[in-house]
């Protein structure tokens, strides 16, 4: 009776644990999901010529949405002191960097082939906690991390739009993508600033160098002067693509606090099964081939059988101490 009482504790104490996790996933696919087709009307469909502008809008939006929060105290994160910049190194360069490079190559490329290549996110990710976080893969993951990686190769190599400097915009973005999901899980440590305190220096750092790059780059400019500001269509989606940045790397944050980073960038790598297909639809800009069509599809599978282990567990990272015991599994 101990025994069965016991396991009952165990089965009742995993499932709230299993819940935030699940749930944590689906809110950042979904904000992940919007936040593409809002900032590729705003760059594509209205031609808005100042991606930097926008990240500083979604930047601002999470700092006032943060500090009034903290004000109300619906939200607790320690007040401004010398050591949190020493906590916070590197996040705030790769944030700024990721921002960028993100809204820079959405404009550049159709929306299936900015998807796919974002998949290099995968393997970058998995390297980095590999050499930051010290973390195991069992061989059938890295297999499917190879196969996403070997579609997207597929499907670039016959990209009828090539774009040198959207792929190397999208690219950089995997790069930095891949380290702020690491840096952010080795970041968040509650005792240290905590999952608001993280985002919310994070913006307040990098918010006026990030002015300073749209100044003289010319950008802040061409967005002060851009013709749709009195379009409320326009107003509105600008407005929502901003709230949806600070939901964005809320979720980002919460999604890699619950699971691993590696997990989180799956997710969103699933994410773009479904913006890929839309993208073939109803984008416009989609062009198609044989060739293309099918490394989507090689890239789409590879996604979809890490999902399918993931949920299997077998995608558990194991620590450098069990590395004996993770191999023989991997081999199996």
């Amino acid at each position: 009776m101990s025994a069965g009482q016991a396991a009952e504790e165990a089965a009742g104490a995993a499932v709230p644990s299993a819940l935030p996790k699940v749930l944590s996933a689906v809110f950042y696919g979904t904000c992940s999901f919007l936040i593409v087709l809002v900032n590729k009307a705003l760059l594509s469909a209205y031609s808005f010529p100042s991606p930097i502008f926008l990240g500083i809008g979604q930047m601002a939006a999470t700092i006032l949405i943060l500090y009034v929060s903290k004000l109300n105290k619906i939200v607790h994160f320690p007040d401004f002191d010398k050591s949190i910049p020493v906590k916070l190194f590197p996040l705030p360069l790769i944030y700024v960097g990721n921002h960028i490079s993100g809204l820079s190559s959405t404009s550049k490329l159709s929306l299936p082939m900015f998807t796919v290549l974002r998949k290099f996110t995968i393997p970058l990710t998995l390297l980095l906690e590999i050499i930051i976080l010290g973390k195991r893969y069992p061989l059938s993951i890295v297999v499917s991390v190879f196969g996403i990686i070997l579609g997207a190769f597929i499907a670039a190599w016959s990209d009828l739009s090539f774009n040198l400097e959207g792929y190397t915009f999208v690219l950089l973005n995997d790069i930095f993508t891949a380290a702020n999901g690491v840096y952010t899980k080795q970041k968040i440590d509650p005792k240290e600033l905590g999952k608001y305190g993280v985002l919310f220096y994070n913006a307040c750092f990098m918010v006026v160098p990030t002015v300073i790059i749209s100044f003289s780059t010319g950008d802040f400019q061409q967005a002060t002067h851009f013709q749709h500001w009195t379009n409320f269509l326009f107003v509105f989606q600008f407005i929502l693509s901003c709230i949806l940045g600070f939901l964005l790397m809320y979720s980002t944050v919460l999604c890699s606090h619950y699971n691993s980073a590696l997990t989180t960038t799956v997710i969103g790598a699933i994410k773009n099964v479904s913006v890929a297909y839309i993208g073939m639809l109803i984008g416009g800009d989609y062009i198609f081939s044989i060739l293309n069509f099918i490394g989507l599809n090689i890239c789409m599978a590879g996604g979809l059988r890490y999902s399918f282990l993931a949920l299997r567990g077998n995608s558990k990272p194991t620590q450098p101490e069990d590395e004996e015991n993770a191999l023989p599994e991997s081999k199996s």
